[in-house]
């Protein structure tokens, strides 16, 4: 079992080389690789862009378990990522395709928060309890979706299910994954003071520039 080669249909990526039993990565390679993943995913047109190239790195330092070159980028391994942007600018695509590099220890599902609000409208709070279980999610779009309402009853349902999320991160380290449009105070109004008092804790805040251009 070698985690730093990956195998796709009939090609083979060697992401790096074992030293002394431990695995020295090559950005350049994992590049290589992120590109022809996603263009198999997410269609011909698909490339990392140069301006994104230092983004796409700190975020490979997590995935990768780079512990020493996480700490000098101000990342803590031990959290999960919000990874935030303008509009059109490949949050969801990077969150789908950087788990490929590592998928023996990042297997969560994506998942849009507008599905999750809908969900609740129909099969009310065990929605919140299932999101907020020992599973793994990245929850695309956070803070976009509408509140929820079951019989009735409004909802912040995204912000319920963070709450969820925070008291399994505490219990047993699960780490949780989101893309957001909005910034950080856009977030604190969205969900209250509490929420992101939590988020903080929850995740490593990693940002697009402001002035990205849209990929789309």
């Amino acid at each position: 079992m070698h985690p730093h080669i990956i195998h796709e249909k009939e090609t083979m990526f060697e992401l790096g080389t074992i030293e002394n039993n431990v695995i020295q990565y090559d950005f350049d390679k994992i590049v290589a690789y992120l590109n022809y993943k996603g263009k198999l995913l997410f269609g011909k047109d698909f490339k990392i862009y140069d301006e994104d190239l230092f983004l796409v790195y700190k975020l490979c330092l997590f995935y990768i378990r780079d512990y020493k070159n996480c700490e000098k980028y101000g990342i803590d391994p031990y959290k999960g990522i919000l990874l935030s942007g303008p509009v059109g600018c490949g949050k969801t695509s990077l969150m789908k395709l950087l788990k490929c590099i590592t998928p023996e220890h990042n297997s969560y599902q994506v998942i849009p928060c507008r599905q999750i609000t809908f969900q609740f409208n129909g099969k009310g709070y065990p929605t919140i309890e299932m999101y907020g279980s020992s599973n793994s999610y990245c929850f695309d779009d956070l803070g976009v979706e509408p509140d929820g309402k079951h019989f009735g009853q409004d909802c912040n349902v995204m912000g319920e299910v963070l709450l969820s999320r925070h008291d399994l991160f505490i219990q047993n380290k699960r780490l949780t994954y989101a893309t957001t449009n909005l910034n950080a105070n856009e977030l604190g109004e969205r969900y209250g003071t509490r929420v992101r008092s939590r988020m903080r804790q929850l995740f490593n805040l990693v940002a697009f520039d402001k002035d990205c251009r849209d990929k789309r």
